[in-house]
């Protein structure tokens, strides 16, 4: 049975509010319909929100040693699956691979730079922790 994590739950829908309307934006811009756009970061809502928990409960069972690159690479790996999943449902809405890849690409940059902000800020929270930060392995 999945437990779930009041924290994970938290941090997935304040990730997915910064990124829903940095989606919007890009994909606006890219295909020129706000009608899109629209459609598209409804579906990724549903989809990320669930590929975003599901990562976060991955990584907090790891045990990668607390250090700055964890934060970057727990960014990374984020990216790489977000953007797929950005490509896919890009591709089936608008129908053009080439619209759903510029999209897509455009978003690893801005997202890579806003999550790894919202990750260092969830990082020094407490918030859905039984035990301070520096006595768990997360």
């Amino acid at each position: 049975m999945i437990r779930f994590n009041k924290r994970h739950i938290v941090k997935s829908f304040s990730w997915r509010f910064i990124a829903f309307f940095d989606t919007l934006l890009l994909s606006s811009f890219f295909s020129g319909n706000i009608n899109f756009a629209s459609k598209i970061v409804l579906f990724e809502f549903f989809s990320k929100i669930i590929i975003y928990y599901f990562h976060e409960r991955i990584w907090y069972k790891s045990n990668f040693k607390n250090k700055k690159s964890r934060h970057l690479i727990k960014t990374f790996t984020w990216r790489i699956l977000g953007s797929i999943d950005t490509f896919i449902i890009g591709t089936l809405i608008i129908g053009d691979s080439i619209i759903a890849l510029s999209i897509s690409s455009f978003e690893i940059f801005s997202k890579l730079i806003l999550y790894y902000i919202h990750e260092k800020i969830w990082y020094k929270s407490n918030f859905g922790l039984d035990k301070r930060k520096d006595e768990i392995k997360y």
